[in-house]
C-alpha cells in the first residue's frame, strides 16, 4: 500500500467516522438511544458491518455521539470570549450547556451504563467541561463581572441539578429562570465576604 493510498484510506474512515455519528446524533435526538443501528448506519451511507467495525456496542456508539457533543461545546469557548463580554459568553455557554443535556436525556440510560464500564472516560469528560466553564468565569474576574472565590466544578454541578429537575422541553422558561439566579449568584457584591460565605 502507497503512502498516499493509506492516507486516502484513512481519509476515508475519517469522513465515514463523521458520517455515522452525525447519523447517530439525528437518531438519538429523534428516536432516542433504541434506535436501529442499521437505521442509523443506512442514514450515514454505509453498512452495518462498517459501523459495527468502528463502534462494537450499542453504548460505543452512544459514547462517541455523547464525547463529540461536549467536544463541540467546549470549543466554542474561545470565539465566545473573542465575540462578547465575559458575562455574556459565559450565559450563553450555560444556556449551550443546559440544552445539551436536555437534548441528551433521551440516551441517558445506555449513556450511564456505557459511563460506569471506564470511570475514566467520566471524570475525562467532567474534566472537559469544568475546564471550559473555569476559562469563562476567569475571564469574567479578570473583568471584574463575575465573583474571584467561585469553584467552576460547583457551577458544573449547580447546572446538572437546573437540568434535572426542570430539564424537559416545556420547563424551557423556568430553567431559564434558575439560570438567571445563577448568573446572579455569580455577580461580586461590595456586601459579599471574601469566602462568599453568608
Amino acid at each position: 500500500m502507497t503512502e498516499a493510498t493509506g492516507a486516502h484510506l484513512r481519509a476515508d474512515a475519517r469522513i465515514n467516522h463523521d458520517r455515522v455519528l452525525d447519523a447517530a446524533r439525528r437518531a438519538f435526538a429523534r428516536d432516542g438511544a433504541g434506535t436501529s443501528l442499521r437505521e442509523i448506519a443506512k442514514d450515514a451511507g454505509v453498512g452495518i458491518g462498517t459501523l459495527y467495525r468502528r463502534f462494537p456496542t450499542r453504548e460505543d456508539l452512544v459514547w462517541a455521539v455523547y464525547r463529540s457533543e461536549v467536544d463541540r461545546l467546549c470549543d466554542t469557548v474561545p470565539d465566545l470570549l473573542a465575540q462578547h463580554p465575559p458575562t455574556s459568553a459565559l450565559y450563553a455557554w450555560m444556556r449551550s450547556f443546559l440544552d445539551f443535556l436536555a437534548a441528551k436525556r433521551a440516551m441517558a440510560d445506555v449513556l450511564k451504563a456505557a459511563l460506569a464500564r471506564n470511570e475514566n472516560q467520566r471524570l475525562e469528560v467532567r474534566d472537559r467541561v469544568t475546564t471550559a466553564l473555569a476559562t469563562l468565569l476567569a475571564a469574567g474576574v479578570v473583568h471584574g463581572s463575575v465573583r474571584a472565590d467561585v469553584a467552576a466544578f460547583d457551577v458544573v454541578t449547580a447546572l446538572g441539578g437546573i437540568s434535572l429537575i426542570v430539564g424537559e422541553p416545556d420547563q424551557r422558561e423556568q430553567a431559564a429562570r434558575q439560570l438567571d439566579l445563577l448568573m446572579a449568584a455569580l455577580r461580586p457584591s461590595p456586601t459579599r465576604p471574601a469566602t462568599g460565605r453568608r
